[in-house]
């Protein structure tokens, strides 16, 4: 391990490594761990919405229950080699999603 401190990297803003610098060793392992987290949680979100963007269907039937907004979709999703169908909308930045039932009535 060098001596030296680490360049940071170009893309992060200078009042964000500025601040950094700033930070005690141990504030810098509670950031690190933050974000990592964040970075984690985020790209599942961006699976989700690719996800439900891959599995909508185009027509929507008349059964919305009544807690389903009325923008949800159906998905499918496989779980355990069997495939089912939920209600899937956003609210604000989270994906929402309740499950309807079997794509195959007898599974």
């Amino acid at each position: 391990m060098s001596y030296e401190p680490p360049n940071p990297p170009a893309e992060l803003p200078t009042d964000l490594v500025n601040r950094l610098n700033e930070s005690s060793s141990e504030q810098l392992q509670h950031v690190a761990r933050y974000a990592e987290e964040l970075a984690e949680h985020k790209a599942r979100e961006a699976r989700l919405e690719e996800d439900s963007d891959e599995n909508e269907i185009e027509e929507r039937p008349d059964d919305l229950p009544d807690d389903v907004p009325s923008k949800a979709t159906i998905t499918i999703k496989e779980i355990n080699d069997n495939r089912y169908y939920y209600w899937q909308w956003r609210e604000g930045d989270k994906v929402t999603s309740k499950y309807k039932g079997p794509v195959n009535p007898n599974e």
